[in-house]
């Protein structure tokens, strides 16, 4: 037995819409209820014949004509990578202080200066702060210094390792940089970066208050940037220096100028010309030269003069 519909049902009704709003599906979409218009005990409108025929023709174009989908690039299976290379392990410290080595109470005063702290290494972002250049021009400080390719060279209170890099690139494979610190973490640092950089030069030294361990006759030069105003035993270290230098041999002072009030840098952490000769001629040290370019310190070369 068959069962009537009314006019105005449909079988595919939305629950959320009226009764009457059903919609007329032709070639799969449905039409909205403005095109199968109904209206209550009136059938829905249907197109004609020819028109859905020309529907399905138009369609049929349409696809036929419509432009390919775009490709889309496959990647292939694995791409063939660089095999990483293992970073280089930091180079050895020379850690072998003598443990029962006795080091006598450091002093206040040195010949009427006042002896700074040492900077901590907690400080060591300064040394490599964007500014250094512009304010002490450490390019010009270098060219100054006149490195010679396979000299042996010491960094003392080298830090970071600012100047310490540089100097191992223009001694070349040939010579060799001593890297000096008191300080351990500081030297790890020199130990991490010369190691990336490839500078098998390097020989970073943990140092003592009173003592740089290197070796006797054998440097050419000893570099101190800002570092001698610092020492505890002024006098016991100018005399290991000495020891080392070989014939020929300088120690280079950089010093902020005491005699500039321009020099924006405490008056603890500066010294002048007159208050470095007081304290290295007496220890037998004699300048070989000055150079007086640099914007903020002087640099001074001392060779070792008749024993005191």
């Amino acid at each position: 037995m068959s069962r009537r519909l009314r006019p105005d049902a449909c079988s595919h009704q939305s629950p959320r819409r009226k009764p009457g709003d059903c919609d007329v599906v032709h070639l799969g979409r449905a039409m909205p209820p403005a095109i199968a218009a109904q209206s209550h005990g009136a059938p829905a409108y249907t197109l004609p014949m020819h028109c859905r025929l020309t529907i399905l023709l138009l369609s049929i174009m349409a696809t036929a004509f419509a432009a390919p989908p775009a490709e889309v690039a496959t990647p292939p299976a694995e791409v063939a990578r660089a095999p990483r290379q293992p970073r280089a392990k930091p180079l050895p410290i020379d850690m072998a202080v003598d443990s029962d080595l006795e080091i006598p109470p450091a002093a206040t005063h040195h010949l009427g200066r006042e002896i700074a702290q040492t900077m901590h290494y907690t400080g060591a972002p300064w040394l490599v702060r964007e500014s250094r250049q512009r304010e002490e021009d450490c390019r010009l400080l270098l060219e100054a210094l006149a490195v010679k390719e396979g000299q042996r060279i010491c960094d003392l209170g080298c830090g970071n390792g600012f100047y310490t890099l540089e100097i191992a690139r223009r001694v070349g494979p040939e010579g060799i940089v001593y890297a000096v610190d008191i300080q351990p973490e500081m030297l790890r640092m020199v130990a991490r970066q010369a190691a990336d950089e490839g500078l098998m030069n390097v020989r970073p030294i943990l140092g003592t208050f009173i003592d740089p361990r290197l070796p006797k006759g054998e440097v050419d030069l000893v570099l101190c940037v800002d570092v001698y105003h610092e020492f505890s035993h002024p006098e016991q270290m100018l005399a290991r220096i000495r020891e080392s230098l070989a014939e020929g041999g300088q120690l280079v002072l950089a010093e902020f100028r005491g005699e500039d009030p321009a020099v924006p840098i405490k008056p603890l952490h500066k010294m002048t010309k007159a208050q470095i000769r007081v304290e290295l001629e007496p220890a037998g040290y004699r300048v070989a030269r000055e150079f007086d370019r640099l914007p903020w310190q002087h640099l001074m070369f001392f060779e070792a003069g008749a024993g005191p």
